[in-house]
């Protein structure tokens, strides 16, 4: 175990490594801040003050060198510090991790919110093959996976906070205003849960240790729960895993539509501005956080299935 999480480990570091290169080299793809950052009436002298005092006047491997060790009073991506963001002045990762909770809470909830349609729909599919249950909720998942997350969120928007008046259309000022961005962001991953938990349970339902406990006059409930569904539980807790990470970095364009404050939102507005520090040191931490979410669930197949080894 000690050596794969070590294996593991090695591997994220280079995986973030690669996202940090693809991440420089895209947002210097995108224009010059000074552009952006400078006011129209700025000279030439005082573009040029500017590019020096960021390093950008310098050529592209060296910027990149002075990304990753340091520059001037920017100690380095290597120890944790992302530059001062352009537009706000601040530290770039205090910035971000400002914004961290809110997109935790949105991703938990959008989670929790499919786990609790999800599971249920594919077990009472699986178990209730080829009748009404089973086609609404194949109906469901196609919905689900097809409807885009932006259309949804001005859907809901429209019905329960318009018409209805019930939700607020944005903002985080209360508990309640969680509720609509939540299901527009855990449609999706309702969806694919719901699939493979039916899929898998249906694969397990056919195997003889499965009938050998039906055999044995046990409820079934008790074969469906402590039987069948804890074996098909490993691709199940694979893909909420997945939909977890991608919940933790994929909410931007629920985060825009509903005006809530998580590190999407923030992304997009630094990307508009051309604030290099913000964006890389949020696609950093996301992605930092999809990478252990992934190493999380590898742990937990142990403790599900015991046949599972490290080696």
């Amino acid at each position: 175990m000690r050596a794969y999480i070590i294996r593991s480990l090695l591997q994220s570091l280079i995986v973030l490594w690669m996202v940090l290169l693809i991440v420089f080299l895209m947002l210097h793809m995108t224009g010059d801040p000074a552009d952006v950052l400078m006011p129209d009436e700025a000279t030439l002298e005082e573009i040029a003050a500017f590019n020096k005092e960021r390093g950008f006047d310098q050529p592209l491997y060296v910027q990149y060198f002075n990304f990753l060790f340091g520059h001037q009073q920017n100690k380095g991506v290597l120890r944790g510090d992302f530059g001062i963001s352009f537009y706000h002045n601040v530290p770039a990762m205090g910035l971000v991790t400002e914004r961290i909770p809110a997109t935790a809470i949105l991703a938990v909830f959008a989670l929790f919110v499919g786990l609790v349609i999800a599971i249920p729909t594919g077990i009472l599919s699986a178990v209730f093959r080829k009748t009404w249950i089973d086609y609404f909720s194949s109906v469901l998942s196609m919905a689900g996976q097809s409807i885009p997350n932006f259309w949804l969120g001005l859907i809901l928007i429209i019905l329960f906070s318009e018409i209805l008046g019930w939700l607020p259309t944005s903002g985080y000022r209360e508990a309640k205003s969680i509720i609509l961005p939540g299901l527009a962001a855990g449609l999706y991953a309702t969806a694919r849960i719901m699939r493979m938990t039916r899929s898998t349970l249906l694969e397990v339902m056919s195997q003889d240790f499965v009938n050998t406990a039906r055999s044995k006059g046990i409820a079934e409930a008790l074969v469906i729960g402590r039987h069948a569904l804890k074996n098909a539980s490993i691709p199940i807790v694979t893909i909420i895993g997945l939909e977890l990470g991608g919940l933790l970095s994929g909410t931007v364009v629920v985060e825009v539509i509903f005006a809530w404050p998580g590190v999407g939102w923030l992304v997009v507005e630094s990307i508009n501005v051309n604030d290099y520090p913000v964006v890389q040191a949020a696609v950093a931490l996301l992605s930092l956080m999809f990478v252990g979410v992934n190493l999380a669930v590898d742990i937990v197949y142990a403790w599900l299935d015991p046949r599972v080894t490290y080696s």
